[in-house]
């Protein structure tokens, strides 16, 4: 399987007063096509920190990082806000829902950025739904949902613009356990059926168990 992201001798720092933090020390990581990759570690590890750079939601200090052959560590600004848009889907522990939109609205948004009709983006929205099984949940608000169909929604919106890539920071954090199962059920569905590359942070080992492969990162390193 080609590597979909490759991440070179990458180091990220970060100036808190007068102070240089090092999060990230020299990192290497290939990550394969249709791969699920959980990262691993003690809070302040530095594995959200990766998945932000991963998922281009910040650059690095130095190093590179390559997804799907394109170098992103050097876009910014609305550059890097296309390459976002056109490339991830973003799971979060806390589901980010409007709650004045319903959840089909909710599920259209990042298509508000394309030049698709209001009939296409729709159709899109629906069929999103339909895959994480919320077609009759539609018409809903957030706060007319469990938790966990809150989550179901906002997977939906993460691939609603069918993203090569999904990056999940504690997707199961605020769920129960039978709930957290149907979440990183439909997670391992849409990287086994659907050929999602999924990058999962998680402090959660029963969730870890769900991707094909683990990272442990401790102190800014890969270990």
């Amino acid at each position: 399987m080609s590597a979909l992201i490759e991440i070179r001798r990458v180091t990220k720092k970060y100036r808190r007063g007068g102070e240089t933090i090092e999060v990230l020390h020299g990192i290497d990581l290939d990550i394969p096509r249709g791969d699920f990759v959980a990262l691993m570690g003690p809070s302040g590890s530095g594995k959200t920190t990766l998945l932000n750079l991963i998922g281009g939601l910040d650059t690095p200090t130095s190093g590179t990082i390559t997804v799907d052959g394109e170098r992103i560590d050097g876009l910014a600004g609305g550059a890097l806000a296309r390459w976002r848009a056109a490339n991830v889907g973003f799971v979060f522990q806390f589901y980010n829902l409007l709650p004045v939109l319903s959840a089909q609205k909710n599920v259209e948004l990042p298509l508000l950025l394309t030049d698709l009709s209001a009939g296409k983006r729709r159709r899109h929205a629906e069929i999103a739904l339909a895959l994480v099984g919320l077609r009759d949940r539609a018409r809903h608000k957030p706060k007319e949902l469990s938790g966990g169909q809150e989550q179901r929604v906002a997977i939906a919106r993460a691939i609603v613009s069918d993203p090569t890539l999904l990056v999940c920071d504690e997707p199961t954090g605020d769920l129960d356990r039978a709930t957290a199962h149907e979440i990183m059920t439909l997670l391992q569905m849409l990287n086994r059926d659907h050929g999602k590359t999924i990058v999962m942070v998680t402090h959660d080992p029963k969730a870890a168990e769900y991707a094909q492969r683990r990272f442990q990162l401790d102190k800014g390193l890969l270990v």
